[in-house]
């Protein structure tokens, strides 16, 4: 019979670009979260985590350093998220005293390097542009998916894995997501919602871009969504393969490289940890 008692479990409060993760290292017992746990550990009212964009849990892996399962600040699981891959990668080098990691997600292995004391790229996998792998509802051309809401139209599709629509606009500023983001992000066409960036050519080597993240609203940053923008607008040759991506809290360095695999490089911060106690089960 499954036993359920409170057990301290050691937790990580970092920012990658601006985008904030409450990291939970549940390697030693299982941990079972229910979603309105989920959300009072996200919540900004909560004096111990200071809440987050995502929750991740850290749990054992039989392929890898450790399997990374990430929530949404709403409840909701993903599969893949960049900004959070860096920070894992940092705390898992940190503790083998190594300068590579290799993680486990729901979206597959992933693989992180230190270039320098806090900077780390991302092999974030191969970029997926067929309309059944972003996925959308129906077969579509994806350079320029059939759907529009207010200003914003003809996005491009891409998966990073998780969906994203990028919208490419004259000035990111002008567009109010409030309003536009939770109609586009639960757009019939998207299944499984979308994540939607609007991005602003600077030059052939830089974007400027916003994101509205599925389950969380808008983020000081979203690292598949910078890879996703970079992604699209070489698409739709607006900008080349290699981009800075200027974002709300600071710059990814993205690369498309040939073999159609994004590397995302950018900063991380551990900004405190602490220890929670939370529901465990033994059998």
């Amino acid at each position: 019979m499954n036993q359920t008692h409170i057990a301290p479990f050691h937790f990580f409060k970092m920012d990658g670009t601006g985008n904030d993760f409450v990291i939970i290292d549940a390697r030693a017992r299982a941990l079972h979260l229910k979603p309105e746990e989920i959300l009072r550990l996200s919540g900004r009212a909560n004096t111990i985590t200071k809440g987050c964009d995502q929750l991740i849990v850290i749990e054992k892996s039989q392929k890898a350093d450790c399997f990374m399962r990430i929530y949404n600040s709403d409840g909701s699981e993903v599969a893949s998220c960049g900004n959070a891959s860096r920070c894992i990668g940092w705390l898992m080098m940190k503790e083998q005293k190594k300068d590579t990691s290799t993680f486990e997600t729901l979206a597959g292995l992933l693989t992180a390097t230190r270039t320098d004391k806090n900077l780390i790229q991302v092999d974030m996998g191969p970029a997926r542009t067929e309309w059944n792998e972003i996925p959308l509802a129906h077969q579509a051309d994806t350079l320029h998916l059939p759907i529009s809401q207010g200003p914003l139209s003809d996005p491009v599709g891409v998966s990073m894995g998780n969906p994203h629509a990028v919208f490419f606009v004259k000035d990111i500023n002008t567009i109010d997501f409030k309003e536009l983001g939770p109609a586009l992000e639960h757009h019939a066409l998207f299944p499984e919602r979308a994540n939607i960036g609007v991005a602003q050519i600077m030059a052939s080597d830089t974007l400027r871009l916003r994101v509205f993240e599925r389950g969380a609203g808008e983020t000081l940053a979203c690292g598949t969504g910078a890879c996703a923008a970079v992604v699209a607008a070489a698409r739709r040759k607006l900008a080349g393969r290699k981009a800075s991506v200027e974002l709300k809290g600071g710059t990814l360095e993205i690369e498309w490289m040939p073999n159609n695999r994004v590397m995302m490089s950018g900063p991380v911060k551990l900004q405190f940890e602490g220890t929670l106690e939370l529901e465990t089960h033994t059998a």
